[in-house]
């Protein structure tokens, strides 16, 4: 059975560690030094690395991880200079010794390239999908994010959602501008602050909850419509129209 750690790094980046008792796949390991204390720490070998995307904080610390395991694949955008190994969406990567294997999608929007992998019941989504939030738009598009997180909410409910950045309580208080009569997101929050009061993380969430409680995958409901058109001034046209504010409104928030 594959264990999933949270191994933070920077301010607010999580590097999350797939890995059994001997081997580890490592996510979007934008420094290299907390990796290699963990994998000291439980005597793992690196077998692989998945990316996401390009950005620094993700593939940071790619160099000098293949420095100590150069026989590691690097999995990711075939367009990312680190990558040893492109997979674009439904081809696979896997962990030596077990027989499932991570399924790739090809979730654009936050950049152009994003790749998110999944496994039964859990979804590594790197800027994609964050938790009451999502990624902004850089070379992507929004009508390529919004259709990447249409696709991700699609999910069974209970799926396990490990996105790459600890942003949850800026996300919530804008959620809760938005939905301020929202139980469940209200629940939320307070459940969040005391993670973080005691220093915990608070992800990975889970679609189910991703559902009822963030924004940018409920821009048809009526509390955030009324929302929008308050800010704009009027209705958005449709969907993609009010997903498109929603995230621009939110750079500015």
């Amino acid at each position: 059975m594959l264990r999933v750690s949270p191994v933070p790094a920077f301010a607010d980046n999580y590097i999350w560690v797939l890995h059994d008792s001997t081997h580890a796949l490592v996510v979007d390991p934008g420094d290299a030094a907390p990796v290699q204390a963990f994998l000291a720490e439980h005597q793992l070998t690196l077998a692989g690395v998945l990316i996401t995307h390009g950005h620094i904080d993700h593939i940071g610390g790619v160099s000098a991880l293949r420095a100590d395991w150069p026989e590691a694949p690097v999995y990711g955008p075939a367009d990312v200079a680190c990558v040893t190994q492109p997979v674009g969406e439904g081809e696979s990567a896997s962990l030596p010794g077990h027989g499932e294997a991570l399924t790739v999608w090809a979730t654009p929007g936050h950049t152009a390239n994003h790749l998110s992998y999944l496994l039964p019941g859990a979804v590594f989504c790197g800027d994609t999908l964050f938790a009451c939030g999502c990624g902004r738009v850089f070379d992507g598009t929004p009508t390529q994010l919004h259709a990447s997180l249409q696709r991700l909410a699609a999910l069974p409910d209970d799926t396990q959602v490990y996105c790459t950045h600890e942003y949850t309580l800026a996300n919530q208080r804008f959620a809760r501008h938005l939905e301020p009569d929202n139980a469940v997101l209200l629940a939320r929050c307070a459940a969040d602050e005391a993670l973080r009061a005691q220093g915990l993380p608070t992800v990975p969430t889970t679609i189910g909850l991703e559902r009822q409680t963030n924004p940018f995958l409920r821009v048809n409901q009526p509390a955030v419509r009324a929302a929008l058109a308050a800010e704009l001034g009027e209705a958005p046209a449709d969907a993609l129209a009010a997903f498109t504010a929603l995230r621009e409104w939110k750079n500015r928030f």
